[in-house]
């Protein structure tokens, strides 16, 4: 899934909107049991209670992201260093490299997980025709 803020906000407010977004997803996709994992200090402990919100245009977000998360029967926020979320890196590369003449949408990307290592053999023709 990719969005586009159109509002000025701050970096806090954009992380609080994608985990709103992937919140909803989640929700409409009638996900029960949710586990979060966000490279933002700040979100992940604002929304689990262990650090105060003292920007008040943030409380309206918390409150928000509160409200979805009673949606679910089990959720859990995790927080991993920036260093080690590669795949937000990845994905947030990808978006950069996506230009659709639409602006108003853009095609959703997938992307799956696998618990158990996968492995993947790639044979190329060779320029005779054998492999």
């Amino acid at each position: 899934m990719a969005a586009k803020l159109r509002f000025n906000c701050t970096n806090n407010m954009a992380e609080y909107k994608a985990c709103i977004v992937g919140l909803k997803m989640a929700v409409d996709m009638n996900v029960y049991e949710l586990l979060v994992i966000g490279d933002s200090d700040l979100l992940i402990h604002q929304v689990q209670g262990k650090w105060a919100v003292k920007n008040p245009k943030i409380i309206p977000y918390v409150q928000y992201v509160q409200k979805l998360y009673r949606r679910f029967r089990k959720i859990e926020f995790r927080h991993t260093p920036r260093i080690q979320n590669e795949l937000a890196d990845a994905i947030a590369t990808i978006s950069l490299m996506i230009k659709h003449p639409d602006t108003e949408y853009i095609d959703p990307l997938d992307i799956e997980l696998k618990e158990d290592p996968v492995h993947c053999f790639h044979v190329e023709a060779e320029p005779d025709g054998l492999h």
